[in-house]
């Protein structure tokens, strides 16, 4: 019996077949999980600055109005417009010798008051939410006869920034302990 060969031209297209297919595999087992990763510690860490920014503009809106607010529209036009605001982002501490800027520049390299809206990753809105709080107080005279009944009502003593992506929150709308302080910190 005579061994009939295979063309050569076939041997080589199946090497070649072979090395593609090696090498698309090592392409979606290596490269692409790294890509995902650093694209997933981007959106944390940008997600991140962004609440912290966020925060401080709380911190100067309540320093300014007394009271937090859950707009979060008002708060970025707070943060563009306000002169307090841009008295303390302009502002040096001679005694520290530094800036008074409680911003941080975000990993492009810039603080861009606009992009504190949306979450990096999903393009969502940030979650900011203020605390209400009702309370009741009668007044009676020394024949505990009721006077009258007061009613103070507290809107915006706490508040509460979240991240629609699930990178953390900061604040806390039941402690005032967990006030400014992030979730990841």
């Amino acid at each position: 019996m005579a061994e009939v060969k295979d063309p050569w031209y076939l041997h080589l297209g199946l090497y070649l077949v072979i090395i593609l297919m090696v090498g698309y595999l090592a392409k979606i087992a290596i490269i692409d999980p790294q890509e995902i990763v650093a694209y997933e510690r981007y959106c944390k860490d940008e997600s991140r600055l962004r609440m912290k920014n966020l925060k401080e503009a709380q911190v100067l809106y309540f320093m300014k109005n007394g009271k937090y607010t859950n707009e979060l529209d008002s708060l970025l036009n707070f943060i563009k417009n306000d002169s307090f605001v841009q008295g303390v982002v302009n502002g040096f501490d001679t005694i520290m010798q530094r800036s008074t800027n409680p911003f941080q520049k975000l990993t492009s390299g810039e603080f861009i008051p606009d992009s504190l809206r949306f979450a990096p990753k999903s393009s969502v809105a940030y979650i900011i939410q203020i605390d209400t709080g009702i309370t009741f107080d009668s007044v009676i005279n020394q024949n505990k006869k009721l006077l009258r009944v007061d009613t103070v009502k507290k809107i915006g003593t706490r508040y509460v920034i979240e991240d629609p992506d699930g990178y953390g929150r900061i604040g806390d709308l039941n402690n005032d302990a967990l006030k400014n302080t992030a979730s990841w910190e």
